[in-house]
């Protein structure tokens, strides 16, 4: 396995983790991490970020206040990636585990959503296997419960949302 380390967004880790994802054609804008950058600053999003020998290999946030309204109180883990290059090496696995330990500092029960698509079918089988179970609550849309009947695009706003227990 590669030696990685994990540590807090940086200044010029927008720039970074931009590219990285631009040149794999995903739509990672710069602006999304400088937002991040100063959620963290506001103490409203912890973001943690994964190198193996210095260069970016993945991060994860946790979203101190979800929006997802049933998630009231609970923290969220959000936005997800590991490079593909940086995949099946336990990276993502320790930036869970990070993320997990960084909650359970200040709740016992944490958030997550997946998307719902074959794209996402490593994280769902990833998340069920580190104990985190579904809400009960079906189908969310944009953050909000999707009701029977109603038709909705599988897209990236198409989830599932899970939550784990930390303490025991």
């Amino acid at each position: 396995m590669d030696e990685y380390a994990i540590r807090a967004l940086r200044d010029d880790d927008p720039e970074v983790i931009s590219a990285a994802f631009t040149a794999l054609g995903w739509d990672k804008p710069v602006a999304q991490y400088e937002t991040y950058l100063a959620d963290q600053r506001a103490g409203s999003r912890d973001v943690l970020v994964a190198t193996v020998a210095d260069e970016f290999a993945g991060y994860v946030t946790v979203r101190w206040e979800s929006p997802y309204e049933p998630f009231d109180g609970i923290p969220e883990i959000a936005d997800f990636n590991v490079l593909p290059k940086f995949r099946r090496r336990g990276i993502g696995s320790a930036l869970m585990d990070a993320a997990e330990a960084v909650v359970a500092a200040r709740s016992d029960v944490v958030g997550i959503g997946v998307g719902l698509y074959a794209d996402y079918g490593t994280a769902q089988r990833m998340y069920v296997r580190r104990g985190y179970l579904p809400d009960g609550r079906g189908l969310v849309y944009d953050g909000k419960q999707v009701p029977p009947g109603e038709l909705v695009r599988n897209d990236d706003a198409a989830n599932l949302m899970f939550t784990k227990s930390l303490h025991g």
